[in-house]
């Protein structure tokens, strides 16, 4: 859409000619453009915002730091609404938006909404920011270029806000219009809209202004522990509300703007800097601190809002340029942020300053940004997670001035980026991810055992997995937390929910104890991403063997075989029938499912069963290590690779010898090591700063799994086959050595 500029008729002295809010210099370096007229010119009148425009710091201070001599009255109070839609939005509301008022009805409208950006609050939106991440880099990791700021930045920052208000998916894309329509509309009180575009933006502005209030209502009568229940159910001594809903409503459709477009803003602005600065980079991604100090310096050297505005109340003089009372001013907080009075260095950008957060970008006084806790939490989070998800990401060769442009809120429309897609299958053994998820379903399915079904707060799909995954949960225990892997045994097809089977243990260290007796519908834990060491192999024909609760990860293994079209049978043992859990689930398969509990039929005939070696045909089981040792037993004379086992707890292994020490050698990071006796090559990689997912240090989850540079390995896991063990392609690094024999080890890390 071609946007029509209509710059004002006024105009007074001094004048700096060379500056121009909507030239592509300024577009492209805000703070570069300022400093080429700031000497000359510290304060200079600019028709086209019919204003004055302040650029050195001290002065930029003096302004923010008195609200009786600049009101921030005029900032929003020219906003003139339509007059159709007026029964929708009053006209003179506008005026009553935070940014546009002065105290006392500032302070009064301010702390209304100041308890929900507590710092605390926003600390505990952290672990949702990095999970919103993840799950949307899980869907664009593989195309190695993107919009960053479609699909990553703004997607982070849109659905980090629905959370915060307590909106749900259905919701989306009204706050992704009103982002952009409440920019629009917030700098139509300096600058004219252009014609062609003001009842397009007014139409939807007014639309999801209705449903806003629609919503503020609801809450009101039902509240819930969300940032627009806080403000629409807050009163006074009196019992009045404190706010009457239009004005709930404006304050979130400004925080629809402020929440969401600026915090993308500054995450693409500093995906930008750190394009040449790579050091910095992995600097960061060794000392994850650091991702604070590059959003610091990339607002300090870009503000995503570039001006913060008032109106003079008096006459008066700055830095000798005369003031009229009325006029309006506008102090740039991109040129005083590099005000080299000021600052060192001022365009470099560095992410070592010794005060990162000594900058302007979210202002000063009583008007200083109300959501810079959350935007500091969700734009150093949202940038470690992108980073070390895709640390090779660059922005592209190409780089178009793609912006709306508009003085006060220059808005990046686009940000092309690429990346190594080599990074994917590198960092998925750097990069714990995990996810709030709400159990939504607890039943008991047999004699000490329950089945959790969980879901997404929001309701979107969970990451997918295949058949034999499992996923690690955090169990709150005695006011601590232990990690637990527990199989998924619902359907792979069924997207929306996840199913876990959990039994009893009365003489474990507490984690199924507490989730039989803690754990209620209505509860949220952190659950990880599913991996998967018991990988579901194609073959015409299976025999599948579970023991107790080894049923999990062998149902939906049924499932698959039976919608392949493949032979199948399970031979299912437990104590007594009822304490077999998910019977009534198999009895739709017949026959093909043969139960053997203890107390009518002894253990199950593993010799017999399989005697005759049956041609094309794997053998899939899990369940208590007696089971599985016998279970090898019976399979000896079938060929290699036709058992496929995964277990509750490690094989217990024999040492003729003590461990000796070896040297160890990182690859990736060039540092080598001692493994003494006693210590793993895990902790001698951490002790050195080198980051290893693991999760059961002992051999039986997988995830520390590490490909072998060089060297023989003592495999100790529960894991790898025999064959994988002797191809010594990978090892479990938790628990696993070098061999005797075998001085050195390099590894890929």
């Amino acid at each position: 859409m071609i946007e029509t500029a209509i710059p004002p008729a006024t105009g007074r002295c001094p004048v700096a000619h060379g500056f121009d809010a909507m030239s592509d210099d300024y577009y492209h370096d805000p703070s570069m453009h300022f400093a080429e007229v700031r000497d000359e010119h510290p304060v200079f009148w600019y028709e086209w915002l019919n204003a004055w425009v302040v650029t050195k710091r001290q002065d930029v201070l003096r302004v923010l730091a008195d609200w009786k001599e600049f009101s921030s009255s005029g900032n929003t109070a020219t906003i003139d609404v339509p007059p159709k839609y007026r029964d929708v939005v009053p006209q003179g509301l506008m005026s009553q938006m935070i940014v546009g008022m002065d105290p006392d009805l500032h302070t009064v409208h301010r702390n209304a909404a100041l308890r929900g950006f507590s710092k605390d609050r926003m600390e505990a939106l952290r672990p949702q920011i990095e999970e919103r991440a993840h799950r949307i880099l899980d869907k664009i990791e593989n195309q190695g270029s993107a919009d960053l700021m479609e699909e990553y930045c703004l997607e982070l920052t849109t659905q980090t806000l629905l959370a915060h208000l307590g909106l749900g998916w259905e919701h989306d894309a009204m706050m992704r219009r009103l982002r952009g329509d409440m920019g629009r509309v917030l700098s139509s009180a300096q600058e004219q809209m252009p014609p062609e575009i003001v009842d397009e933006v007014w139409e939807r502005f007014a639309s999801s202004f209705a449903q806003l209030q629609q919503i503020v209502t609801e809450r009101r009568e039902s509240p819930g522990d969300d940032f627009i229940s806080d403000m629409a159910t807050q009163r006074t001594s009196d019992g009045q509300y404190v706010l009457t809903v239009p004005q709930v409503a404006l304050h979130v459709c400004e925080f629809a703007l402020a929440g969401a477009d600026t915090t993308a803003q500054a995450m693409a602005n500093a995906v930008l800097f750190l394009g040449p600065r790579r050091d910095f980079v992995d600097e960061a991604l060794k000392d994850p601190a650091l991702w604070a100090n590059v959003f610091e310096e990339t607002v300090r050297r870009r503000p995503s809002s570039p001006f913060a505005s008032r109106r003079a109340m008096r006459d008066m003089e700055i830095s000798g340029v005369k003031i009229s009372r009325g006029d309006m001013i506008w102090v740039s907080l991109a040129s005083a942020n590099t005000d080299p009075a000021h600052v060192e260095r001022p365009f470099e950008f560095d992410i070592h300053r010794e005060d990162p957060a000594g900058h302007l970008a979210f202002t000063a006084g009583r008007h200083t940004c109300l959501g810079q806790a959350l935007a500091r939490v969700q734009g150093a989070t949202g940038l470690q997670v992108l980073f070390e998800r895709l640390p090779s990401l660059r922005p592209a060769d190409e780089v178009p001035l793609d912006f709306a442009r508009m003085a006060l809120l220059p808005v990046r429309l686009s940000l092309p980026v690429v990346w190594d897609p080599a990074d994917v299958e590198r960092q998925k053994k750097r990069v714990k991810r995990e996810m709030e998820l709400v159990l939504v379903g607890k039943e008991a399915v047999a004699d000490g055992v329950v089945a959790l079904r969980f879901a997404h707060p929001d309701g979107e799909a969970l990451p997918e997995w295949g058949p034999g995954a499992h996923v690690d949960i955090r169990v709150p225990v005695n006011g601590g937390v232990v990690v637990r892997q527990y199989s998924l045994s619902s359907s792979p097809s069924q997207p929306d929910e996840w199913r876990l089977g959990v039994l009893r243990e009365a003489n474990g260290r507490g984690g199924s104890q507490a989730i039989h007796d803690t754990c209620e519908v209505g509860t949220r834990l952190r659950l990880g991403w599913p991996r998967n060491n018991f990988q579901f192999v194609s073959s015409p024909r299976y025999v599948f063997v579970a023991g107790g609760i080894g049923i999990t990860p062998i149902l939906p293994m049924i499932e698959q075989a039976e919608a392949a079209g493949a032979d199948w049978e399970l031979h299912y043992g437990g104590r007594t029938r009822a304490s077999m859990a998910f019977l009534d689930e198999l009895e739709k398969y017949g026959d093909r499912v043969k139960p053997v509990p203890q107390d009518e039929f002894g253990h199950p005939d593993l010799p017999g069963i399989f005697a005759t070696v049956q041609a094309e045909t794997l053998v899939y089981a899990c369940g208590p290590e007696p089971l599985l040792h016998a279970l090898e037993g019976a399979l000896a004379h079938w060929p290699a690779g036709s058992l496929h086992t995964e277990r509750f707890a490690p094989k217990k292994a024999l040492r003729d010898l003590p461990d000796a020490a070896f040297e160890v050698e990182f690859a990736q990071t060039g540092v080598r090591a001692e493994v003494p006796a006693g210590r793993s090559v895990l902790q001698v990689a951490e002790a050195h700063g080198i980051t290893v997912l693991s999760s059961c240090k002992e051999g039986t989850c997988g995830t520390c799994e590490t490909r072998i540079l060089y060297g023989a390995a003592d495999h100790r896991d529960s894991i790898l086959t025999a064959e994988e063990q002797a191809a010594n392609d990978t090892m479990m690094i938790c628990v696993s050595r070098a061999t005797e024999g075998c001085p050195r080890l390099v590894l890929d890390l």
